[in-house]
């Protein structure tokens, strides 16, 4: 039985007025490789760094 490592549940981020995440959900299980794509300025670090 794998249990969640990793649990995100609809996290936003904003700088300023821009709303740069936007209500994002995952979770990443035990032992699993994730992926994290996405077209340039997508949030994509952003949302790695929180």
């Amino acid at each position: 039985m794998s249990t969640d490592s990793i649990m995100v549940d609809n996290i936003k981020y904003n700088y300023g007025d821009i709303q740069a995440v936007k209500g994002i959900t995952f979770n990443v299980k035990e032992g699993e490789i994730f992926g994290f794509l996405g077209p340039n300025g997508a949030g994509k670090s952003t949302t790695i760094k929180m």
